[in-house]
């Protein structure tokens, strides 16, 4: 807790610095502290991003960037900002913050922390972004501007990892200052995200911000549609955000379409990004094929295909199965899965429902032109792959829309202590869940509560890995765990390999002597088949 605490009081100075710097170049679109502080998070991650396509993102960038944010920081007294919250919020922020503080000390256990986040910012710090990097472990060619932003603070302000810590504590702030108090019901949830850089939480806060600020009529269309494109790239499932800011902007604004220069800006450099380290435009789909010499192989983006189908009904059926599957099973067998997915599809269908149903009651054209962009959203995901995790956005969307009349200070406070509690206990006892939770799988991978914590937040230690080579790749591969995690780049999870090599194919460095230079696959050799094959039966052995 005490040291997430010192990174937040070093990350939130330098974000207010840059902050204002954003002010001068584009205006203001929240006013007061958690403004300056988002929008630094603005100006810092697209500045990271574009530097990342040329140098990693190390110590040298983020003290660079500190002393920059610090010395506008103290320049423009922005300290001053400080004081300008009443007694009574005062107390009510530092509550929060602290169970915050202590929610995201616990280890974390979210399985793309492992899979996903950590080895996404080791490349991102090590070389940056990487051309092709798709081809070395598929799940990497995401890259998503969140990691960018959290590895440029992973090398000294915050190496356990905790930015979503940091930015739920300015979300409280944005909730005092705007008094939003519904948005403070939604805190206790997001906990379950603080322990690791989920790209999950930053986009269902930005959001959040933005609908408010939808609804409370801001004019300043050129920042909300930034920031709306701003969230797409961090989590491209969030597509109803800048569709919704772009039909406020026309319809209601009546802007000019020189307003949406900006965000169409980041729009495409989100599409370059893309390109680069997966070789389509928009990450996992092979749409808008460019014949880029370093896209993934057809045959691995067709398995990817096939395992989101399957995830879809929670790996509960094969893909043979599936294919087999009535339009009427498709929807029915859905919504009926064993354990508490079913149920969480079900609420979804009927929450989607009652939102369409009260904005028919209501009248109102903001709220229509919400539900329109949460339809473009659903029919997208379902199209693709209807996992639960992909609209848990839009339940706090519609919980917003239904309830953020009602809820005044004292409601609000009552209804996050008591959720509070329910995740501080789901943290601490994690057996409790899995034994009575069977269906939450995810509980099985939780630490229990440390001592430790209250001082420094609770990681676990590497993982023994061994190192092969097949062709001029030598690579790393996690012992007896299916993930990357803290293996030393070039990484590979053991699924990846033996997808490579049941296609016959391998990744290959473009430059042997520069990882930097990016990753193609090539076709298996004789000898490279035989060292590939000693390899799979290795890592199917150990595993």
């Amino acid at each position: 807790m005490i040291l997430i605490l010192f990174s937040f009081i070093i990350i939130v100075s330098t974000l207010l610095g840059v902050g204002r710097i954003m002010e001068y170049c584009f205006g203001n679109l929240l006013p007061g502290l958690s403004g300056k502080i988002f929008a630094g998070v603005l100006l810092t991650s697209i500045a990271w991003t574009l530097l990342a396509f040329f140098i990693p993102i190390n110590l040298y960038v983020e003290i660079f960037t500190i002393i920059i944010g610090l010395f506008f920081f103290f320049k423009e007294k922005l300290y001053h900002e400080l004081y300008t919250f009443s007694k009574k919020d005062t107390i009510l922020i530092i509550a929060i913050s602290l169970i915050i503080l202590f929610c995201s000390s616990y280890y974390p256990y979210i399985l793309d922390h492992f899979g996903y986040y950590v080895p996404s910012i080791k490349w991102l710090t090590e070389y940056g972004l990487v051309k092709g990097i798709s081809n070395l472990d598929l799940t990497l060619g995401q890259m998503s501007v969140w990691h960018i932003f959290q590895a440029g603070f992973s090398n000294f302000a915050d190496p356990f990892l905790r930015i979503n810590a940091i930015i739920l504590i300015v979300y409280t702030i944005y909730i005092v200052e705007k008094k939003s108090w519904v948005q403070l019901a939604f805190l206790p949830i997001m906990f379950l995200f603080s322990q690791s850089p989920s790209p999950d939480l930053p986009v269902f806060i930005f959001s959040l911000i933005i609908l408010n600020e939808i609804i409370s009529a801001n004019k300043n269309v050129s920042l909300l549609f930034a920031f709306s494109m701003f969230v797409f790239t961090i989590k491209p499932t969030m597509i109803w955000l800048p569709v919704l800011s772009l039909l406020y902007s026309v319809l209601i604004v009546k802007s000019n379409i020189k307003n949406l220069i900006f965000g169409f800006s980041l729009l495409i450099l989100f599409f370059i990004k893309n390109i680069w380290t997966f070789g389509y435009p928009v990450f996992p789909v092979p749409i808008a094929d460019l014949g880029v010499y370093w896209k993934p192989n057809p045959e691995i983006l067709k398995k990817s295909s096939q395992f989101a189908i399957q995830k879809t009904y929670d790996m509960q059926y094969t893909f043979e199965e599936i294919q087999k599957f009535s339009s009427l099973d498709y929807i029915k067998n859905w919504l009926f899965l064993n354990g508490i997915k079913s149920k969480i599809n079900i609420l979804f269908i009927l929450s989607l429902l009652v939102l369409i149903v009260y904005s028919i009651k209501k009248k109102n054209t903001t709220i229509y032109l919400i539900v329109i962009s949460l339809l473009v959203k659903v029919i997208l995901v379902l199209s693709f792959s209807a996992q639960y995790r992909f609209f848990m956005d839009v339940f706090f969307v519609i919980f917003f829309i239904l309830f953020y009349q009602y809820f005044n200070r004292k409601r609000s406070v009552i209804t996050f202590l008591a959720g509070s509690i329910c995740i501080i206990a789901f943290l601490s006892f994690p057996s409790f869940v899995a034994t009575h939770l069977p269906s939450y799988k995810m509980a099985g991978f939780m630490g229990n509560f440390e001592k430790q914590q209250i001082y420094e937040p609770s990681q676990y230690p590497s993982t023994a890995f061994e190192t092969f080579k097949i062709g001029d790749l030598k690579f790393n591969v996690s012992k007896n765990y299916p993930y990357n995690f803290k293996t030393p780049v070039p990484a590979i999870s053991h699924s990846y390999i033996l997808d490579d090599i049941k296609a016959n194919i391998f990744p290959q460095p473009i430059d042997k002597n520069n990882l930097g230079k990016g990753f193609i696959w090539k076709r298996l050799d004789s000898p490279g088949k035989k060292e590939a094959d000693r390899v799979s039966d290795i890592i199917t052995k150990n595993n």
